[in-house]
C-alpha cells in the first residue's frame, strides 16, 4: 500500500522524466526478477488509475448530459430573446419616426431644416419629384419585366399600380414537420406583398403562381441552424407556416433584413396615410338656400350638436396610443388591454364624431400589432417548456381583446406541437412494456393538464369546448401511431399486447376526473391492429395443432418425475380444469394424449389474452377465431375415433374426446361468458354437434 502511493506520487510529480526513471530503476534492481515484480506494479497501477477514470467518467455521465441539455434550452431561449429584441428595436424605430413626422408637421421650418441636412448627408436621396416618379417607374419597370416570366399572376398588376420589386431570388422550400425538400421556389418581394412562385420544370427562367401574402399579415422568423438543415427562415401567415432555405447564410441574413426593413416601411407608409385622412378638411360652402325654414331647423339642430360633441383633450386619451407602444414594446400586455378596456368604457356611451373616428384608427392600429405579438407568443415556434400555463397570459389578454376563437386555436396548436415533441423525445427502450408506460404517461398527463387549462382559460367561452374535443381526437391519433408502431407493427406476443392495451385504457379512464370518456375513441382506433393480432395468433396455434396432430400416436403421457406432474396439474387448474386428478394415473402417468393437453392450455391462454384485449367491436373475431381453432381439435379427434381399428387405442381416443367436449369445451364456455358478460351460442352449438358425432362414430359426417 505504501509503496504504491509512493509510485503513484513519483509519476504524478511535475519533474518526472521516464528515461531518467528507466535507468535508474535498471542500476538498483538486482535482477530480471525485480525488474518483472516492478512492471506488474506499475501495471496495477495503471489498471487502478483506468478504474478511477471510468467511475469519474460515469459518474460525471448524467451531469453531463443534463448540462448539454440546458445549454440546448438556453440557446433556444437567447435565440427567442434575439427576436423579441429585435422586434422592439423595429417598434422603438417606428415610434422615433411617427414623433418626427409629428414635430415636422407642428414646425414646417424644422422639417425644411431637418430635409436639407438629410439630403446634404445622403446623396442618394430623391432630389426632385421628377426625379422621384423617373425612379418610381423604373423599380415598375423592372416589378412588370420579372412578372410576366411568372404565370397566373398578369392580374395583380393593374389593381396595384403604387407596387414595386424591393428584392428577389430563389429559394428552397422544406415541409415544416418532417424537414424533406419540397419544391425551388422564386421569391418577390414588393413594398406592400411577398410572391411565391414555383419554378417550371423544363423552362428555364420561368415560374408559376403560387401564393401572395401581404405584408401586414406576415412574420418573419429565423430558423436556427441544426446540420444538414441550415440558412433557413420561416415565414408565418396565420393560420400557415412555411420553411425557406437561402443559397448561403449571407443570403439567408439579407432576406431577413430586407423583409423586417420592408414590413417597417410598409407599416410607417400605412400610419402615414391614415393620419393624412385623419386630417380636417374644410367643409364645402353650401349653396345658398331658398328655404325660409332651413335657419329655424338650423337653430334648433346647433344645441343638440354642442351636446354631442365628445371631450377627447384628457391627457391620458392623448397618450393612449404611445402609451399602448411603450406597453407592447415593453410586452406589457395586461397593461395593454387595461387601456383599451378603459377607452372602450370611456366611449361606450358617446357618439361616432370624426375625432372619435380618427382617434379609433390610431388605437386599431396598436390592436393588430398587439395582437400579432400574442399570436406570436401562442406559436409553435416559442418555447414549449412550461407546460400549458406557460401559455395563459397570451391566450387570456387575446380572449379579453375578443378573440376567444384565435386564441382557442393557437391554444391548441401550441399544445399538439408540445405534446407530440414530447412524444418524439421519448427513449425506445429495450422492453416494449417499460416504453409504452412512459408514453401513455406523458401523453395522457399532457391531456389532463391541457384540459384543466381550457377550462380555466375557456370557462366563459362553451362554444370553444367542441374545438378541444376535435383536437383531443385527433391527439389520440397521434398517440395511437406511436403506440401501435411499437406494440404491433414490432410484432409483439398477444400477452404484451394484452398488457399494453390494458395500461392504454387504465390512462384514458383518468380523463373521466374532467368529465371526457376519449375510451370509445381509442376502442375505434385499435380495433383494426387487435383484430389482426387476434386472426395472426389464431393462426400460429391452428398451425401448431395441426403439426401435432400430424405426429398422433395415441399415447399416453409419462411425466417421469413427480413435480413435473404437479407442475402440469397447477397449469391446468389455472387454465379452469378443476377435475383433472381423474385423469392421472399411476406414477407420473397421465391418461391423455399430449396433443389435448398441449392444445388445452395454448386455447385457454389465448382465450385469456383476448379477454385483456376485449371490447365490443371485437367480438364475433374472438368468436369465430375460438370456433376455428377448437374445429381443428374436434375434426382430429372424431376423425381418429372413426378411423381407428385397435379397440385398446380406440378406447384411449374416446376418453381423450370425452375429456375434451365434457371438461375444456364446458370451461372455454364458462370463461367466455365471464369475461364478455353473455352466452356464446356458436360454442353451444359445437359441442351439441360434437355430443351427437360421439353418439354415432361411425357417421362419415364432419363437423364443419
Amino acid at each position: 500500500g505504501g509503496g504504491g502511493s509512493r509510485l503513484r506520487r513519483q509519476l504524478e510529480s511535475g519533474g518526472f522524466a521516464a528515461g531518467e526513471y528507466v535507468k535508474q530503476l535498471s542500476q538498483q534492481s538486482d535482477g530480471d526478477r525485480d525488474l518483472q515484480e516492478h512492471r506488474q506494479r506499475i501495471q496495477a497501477l495503471s489498471e487502478e488509475t483506468a478504474q478511477s477514470l471510468k467511475r469519474n467518467v460515469y459518474q460525471n455521465y448524467r451531469q453531463f448530459i443534463e448540462t448539454a441539455r440546458e445549454i440546448s434550452y438556453l440557446e433556444s431561449e437567447m435565440y427567442q430573446l434575439s427576436h423579441i429584441l429585435t422586434e422592439q428595436k423595429g417598434i422603438m424605430e417606428a415610434v422615433t419616426q411617427a414623433l418626427l413626422l409629428q414635430a415636422d408637421r407642428d414646425d414646417p421650418a424644422l422639417g425644411a431644416r431637418r430635409a436639407a441636412a438629410a439630403a446634404a448627408t445622403d446623396p442618394f436621396l430623391p432630389l426632385s419629384a421628377k426625379e422621384a416618379a423617373a425612379s418610381e417607374e423604373g423599380r415598375q419597370r423592372t416589378l412588370t419585366t420579372l412578372l410576366e416570366k411568372v404565370e397566373g399572376c398578369r392580374d395583380l398588376l393593374p389593381e396595384s399600380p403604387g407596387k414595386y420589386l424591393v428584392y428577389n431570388g430563389d429559394l428552397v422550400e422544406y415541409d415544416a414537420d418532417h424537414m424533406a425538400q419540397i419544391q425551388r421556389v422564386h421569391a418577390f418581394l414588393m413594398n406592400d406583398c411577398l410572391l411565391v412562385a414555383t419554378a417550371l420544370p423544363n423552362r428555364r427562367g420561368a415560374y408559376r403562381y403560387d401564393a401572395l401574402y401581404p405584408l401586414d399579415g406576415l412574420a418573419v422568423v429565423n430558423v436556427k441552424d441544426n446540420p444538414p438543415m441550415k440558412d433557413m427562415f420561416k415565414l408565418l401567415m396565420f393560420p400557415e407556416s412555411r420553411i425557406f432555405q437561402a443559397e448561403n447564410a449571407k443570403i439567408k441574413k439579407e432576406w431577413l433584413e430586407v423583409l423586417e426593413e420592408t414590413k417597417r416601411n410598409r407599416a410607417l407608409s400605412e400610419k402615414r396615410r391614415l393620419e393624412q385622412e385623419a386630417l380636417p378638411r374644410p367643409a364645402p360652402t353650401p349653396p345658398e338656400s331658398t328655404n325660409p325654414f332651413e335657419e329655424e331647423e338650423e337653430e334648433e339642430e346647433e344645441p343638440s350638436a354642442e351636446e354631442e360633441v365628445v371631450d377627447l383633450s384628457l391627457e391620458w386619451i392623448q397618450e393612449l396610443p404611445e402609451d399602448l407602444d411603450v406597453c407592447i414594446a415593453q410586452r406589457d400586455f395586461e397593461g395593454a388591454v387595461d387601456l383599451l378596456d378603459k377607452l372602450n368604457e370611456y366611449l361606450g356611451d358617446k357618439p361616432v364624431s370624426q375625432p372619435v373616428k380618427e382617434l379609433r384608427a390610431k388605437v386599431d392600429e396598436r390592436v393588430r400589432q398587439l395582437t400579432d405579438v400574442l399570436v406570436f407568443e401562442l406559436s409553435p415556434d416559442r418555447s414549449l417548456r412550461g407546460g400549458p400555463r406557460a401559455t395563459r397570459r397570451a391566450v387570456s389578454q387575446l380572449i379579453r381583446l375578443g378573440q376567444s376563437t384565435k386564441a382557442c386555436e393557437l391554444f391548441l396548436k401550441n399544445r399538439a406541437a408540445a405534446v407530440q415533441t414530447a412524444i418524439r423525445q421519448l427513449r425506445i427502450e429495450g422492453a416494449t412494456l417499460l416504453y409504452i408506460h412512459k408514453l401513455c404517461h406523458v401523453f395522457f398527463t399532457s391531456l389532463l393538464e391541457t384540459a384543466r387549462e381550457f377550462e380555466t382559460d375557456f370557462a366563459g367561452n362553451n362554444g370553444c369546448y367542441s374545438a378541444f374535443v376535435v383536437w383531443a381526437r385527433s391527439s389520440m391519433r397521434m398517440f395511437v401511431d406511436a403506440f401501435s408502431k411499437q406494440v404491433f407493427d414490432s410484432k409483439e406476443s398477444l400477452s404484451t399486447a394484452a398488457e399494453c392495451v390494458k395500461v392504454a385504457k387504465e390512462h384514458c379512464k383518468q380523463l373521466s376526473e374532467i368529465g371526457l370518456d376519449l375510451t370509445f375513441i381509442i376502442h375505434a382506433l385499435l380495433v383494426k391492429d387487435i383484430k389482426g393480432a387476434l386472426q395472426s395468433y389464431k393462426d400460429i396455434i391452428i398451425e401448431a395443432t395441426k403439426h401435432r396432430n400430424s405426429e398422433e400416436m395415441w399415447r399416453r403421457m409419462n411425466l417421469m418425475t413427480p413435480e413435473a406432474l404437479g407442475k402440469l396439474r397447477e397449469e391446468m387448474r389455472s387454465c379452469g380444469v378443476g377435475n383433472f386428478d381423474q385423469y392421472t394415473g399411476d406414477d407420473c402417468w397421465v391418461n391423455l394424449s399430449y396433443t389435448v393437453v398441449a392444445f388445452t392450455k395454448q386455447t385457454m391462454a389465448f382465450l385469456e389474452e383476448a379477454l385483456k384485449l376485449y371490447f365490443p367491436e371485437l367480438h364475433m373475431v374472438l368468436l369465430e377465431s375460438l370456433v376455428e381453432i377448437i374445429l381443428v381439435a374436434v375434426q382430429h379427434v372424431d376423425y381418429s375415433l372413426r378411423c381407428e381399428q385397435d379397440p385398446e387405442k380406440k378406447a384411449f381416443i374416446r376418453q381423450n374426446a370425452s375429456f375434451l367436449y365434457e371438461t375444456v369445451l364446458p370451461v372455454v364456455e364458462k370463461r367466455f361468458e365471464e369475461g364478455v358478460g353473455k352466452p356464446a351460442k356458436q360454442l353451444q352449438d359445437l359441442r351439441n354437434a360434437s355430443r351427437l358425432m360421439r353418439v354415432n362414430p361411425e357417421s362419415t359426417t364432419s363437423v364443419v
